[in-house]
């Protein structure tokens, strides 16, 4: 069932928004940014673009959308900070796909990768991607290292590939120091038995991972060198309880707190960061739906939203801007069946949308900046492609992302 129109007072705070960014309502129609969705059903896999509506968010497929996502399996999608580039990861062909966004948001596909190379090492089925704040570095974690298998299992890995101005990516840098020796150098970092999660710090440049190894799993944390995107190990906390799945993580616009949800316990913990290191115990918690597996942040960090695959919604916490301490507002959001991933436009910070990937569609979410609060998006839910896995919103072109920060 379509979803029902955004109330007046969203629109027009929408609209008032838009002009702030000297934008003209001469048309219903005009982009603000691109959402890109993709699936992990065909092979090879796809990727769905969408241009947003500035003034009701609402999706409309790009003529040319779906296109190939370059392999098996596609799992996620990331941008580079100025929204001109797109990393997908295909799990199973255990590749990285470079794509150029052109100015009318189609794709071009650019340059494939394998996950690790150099020496002939090479990891297998990438599960998370992150672009560091420069976007000079793409980390790239993967499940199983050279000469494991899904029938013989072992650990798994971070690379790190250099990001060219062109978005293009250089060799997987060489580790000589964490787990390895200068003697017998390694193109990644080891890792435990499932890492599921990866993201770069927007303020100090650490690196966070989530490893279910265990239970209960466990969040590492590494130093970047700004300059050369080398990961320095600073340590690691284990979550609490026996039973834990940590699934997504995510760190507060300006720094300081780093966010992880436990699928397994239903619960999202708040960490203060003090030197790149977590707290050996969470600072906070706070109850999700079930099946937490997406976090993001809104941009002016007042509100955190949670994805609860078996739940099918999305809850919406307040932010401590002290403590950092989330606040259930007591209302979850119907969405989709099976939510896999959340995301934010860039420009506006106003509409939010998931990945349903029971259902097969994308929903659209408008949000108040004030309160937090969540409504359907006009035309919600929209089409996607079988199992849609997760999706990145970019800004359209010189229309950035000013009014959020």
């Amino acid at each position: 069932m379509k979803g029902k129109t955004s109330g007046r007072g969203l629109k027009a705070l929408a609209v008032s928004m838009a002009l702030g960014l000297g934008m003209t309502a001469c048309s219903r129609d005009y982009v603000v940014g691109y959402l890109y969705a993709t699936n992990a059903k065909s092979q090879p896999g796809l990727i769905t673009g969408y241009s947003i509506d500035y003034e009701t968010g609402q999706l409309t497929q790009l003529a040319d959308s779906p296109i190939p996502s370059g392999g098996n399996n596609t799992v996620t999608i990331v941008a580079a900070p100025n929204g001109k580039t797109l990393y997908v990861l295909n799990h199973d062909t255990s590749t990285v796909v470079q794509f150029d966004v052109g100015t009318d948001g189609k794709l071009y596909p650019e340059n494939t990768y394998n996950v690790v190379q150099g020496s002939g090492a090479t990891g297998t089925f990438p599960t998370a991607a992150a672009v560091d704040a420069a976007g000079k570095f793409l980390y790239v974690v993967f499940t199983y290292q050279n000469g494991y298998t899904t029938v013989r299992p072992g650990p798994g890995g971070i690379a790190t590939f250099p990001i060219a101005a062109d978005g293009s990516l250089g060799a997987a840098l060489t580790n000589t120091t964490v787990g390895t020796t200068a003697a017998t150098p390694l193109p990644y970092i080891p890792l435990g038995f499932n890492p599921v999660a990866v993201t770069a710090s927007p303020t100090v440049g650490d690196v966070y991972v989530l490893d279910q190894d265990g239970p209960p799993g466990t969040l590492l944390s590494f130093a970047e060198n700004a300059s050369t995107g080398a990961l320095t190990a600073l340590g690691s906390t284990a979550l609490p309880g026996t039973t834990a799945a940590p699934s997504a993580l995510s760190e507060s616009p300006a720094g300081g707190f780093l966010y992880v949800t436990d699928s397994a316990s239903n619960l999202i913990y708040t960490y203060r960061l003090t030197g790149g290191l977590p707290g050996t115990t969470p600072a906070s918690q706070a109850a999700t739906g079930l099946m937490p597996v997406s976090v993001t942040i809104q941009p002016l960090g007042q509100f955190a939203y949670v994805a609860n695959y078996g739940a099918s919604t999305v809850g919406t916490y307040a932010v401590n801007a002290s403590t950092g301490a989330l606040t259930s507002t007591g209302v979850s959001q119907s969405v989709g069946t099976g939510p896999s991933c959340v995301t934010i436009d860039p420009a506006l910070g106003i509409y939010l949308y998931t990945s349903n990937n029971l259902s097969s569609s994308v929903s659209g979410l408008q949000l108040n900046p004030k309160t937090g609060a969540l409504e359907n998006i006009q035309g919600t839910p929209f089409n996607a492609q079988p199992l849609p896995t997760c999706l990145v919103a970019v800004a359209n072109g010189a229309h950035a992302t000013q009014l959020v920060h």
